[in-house]
Order: C-alpha cells, then structure tokens, then sequence
C-alpha cells in the first residue's frame, strides 16, 4: 500500500468505513445507503452526493471497481486494496474498543 492511500484512508471516515464493509459483496450506491441506514438502525443516513462523491474517489484511488451497470445503477466491489485498507482499519477499531474497555475498569 502506497503512502497516499494510507495518508487519505487511515483513519478512514465513518462514510469511507461503511462503503468498504457493503462492498463486500456487489452493490451500488443507493443500496449502501439503505444497507448502512438498516445496519446502524437510522442513525447514519448517507447522503447521495457524499456517497457517490466517496465511491467515484475511492474507485479512482482502486479500493473498490466496477463490476457491471443493472438498471442504470453502478453495481461496484471492493478490490484487495480496498479489503488491506478495510482491515487495517477494523484492527485499529479493535484495538479502540480494547483500551476502552480497559480502562473502563
């Protein structure tokens, strides 16, 4: 992983965070929105232009691709660069929540 992309995604964003995790399986934009929106029971709602704004970036930098076009939506997935990203991320939430729950004690 180059430096750029560590420098841009990590931390990443809870809007970056949530593409990367919907990608795992295809998907498109409006049904990240509605997946993200089910997953935190409405308390994060993805605005269009942030979310179409973040996938065309992301795309760009090769964390997710385009796989196909359905009814005129972009189907998209995440690529390995993406899932590095993705991980590395999920550890350093992990590791937050460990030392939270650490010094709750």
């Amino acid at each position: 992983m180059d430096a750029h992309i560590k420098r841009v995604y990590v931390p990443m964003t809870e809007t970056g965070f949530y593409i990367l995790l919907c990608l795992q399986e295809p998907n498109h934009g409006y049904g990240i929105i509605q997946k993200v929106k089910e997953m935190t029971q409405g308390e994060i709602v993805l605005a269009p232009g942030t979310m179409y704004g973040s996938l065309s970036k992301m795309e760009k930098d090769g964390l997710i691709c385009f796989i196909r076009e359905e009814d005129k939506r972009k189907i998209y997935r995440i690529t390995v660069l993406g899932r590095e990203v993705l991980n590395i991320e999920m550890k350093r939430i992990e590791r937050l929540y460990a030392n939270m729950k650490e010094m709750k004690q």
